[in-house]
């Protein structure tokens, strides 16, 4: 996937459309920011909620086998550098995609 540096794109801040600078960052873990947040891995196991694998014999166990492998691709995390203002805004959702170039 071929990214051109620059782009025409709305700024939230000055809420015009201006040139923006493309600038890619590595995707961060979902716990990488904080980790003691209320949704922490951590703190959630701490609380209990989330016990391990199987159904603790409750229930019958599914007989659909589990997805395995990893996902080849990862999504892309652009980050838009207004040139007017010099703030920047986060991409929203993001595209898979093998190999990133910005030309």
């Amino acid at each position: 996937m071929k990214v051109p540096k620059i782009t025409k794109r709305h700024c939230p801040n000055c809420n015009k459309h201006t040139e923006q600078k493309v600038v890619t960052s590595k995707r961060r873990a979902r716990n990488a920011t904080r980790p003691l947040s209320y949704g922490s891995t951590k703190r959630v196991k701490a609380r209990g909620e989330r016990r391990g694998a199987g159904n603790l014999g409750k229930y019958s166990k599914p007989t659909k086998p589990k997805m395995i492998g990893k996902k080849l691709t990862k999504k892309t995390d652009f980050r838009y550098e207004c040139s007017t203002c010099k703030k920047q805004s986060a991409q929203a959702g993001g595209i898979r995609a093998k190999k990133v170039e910005i030309i």
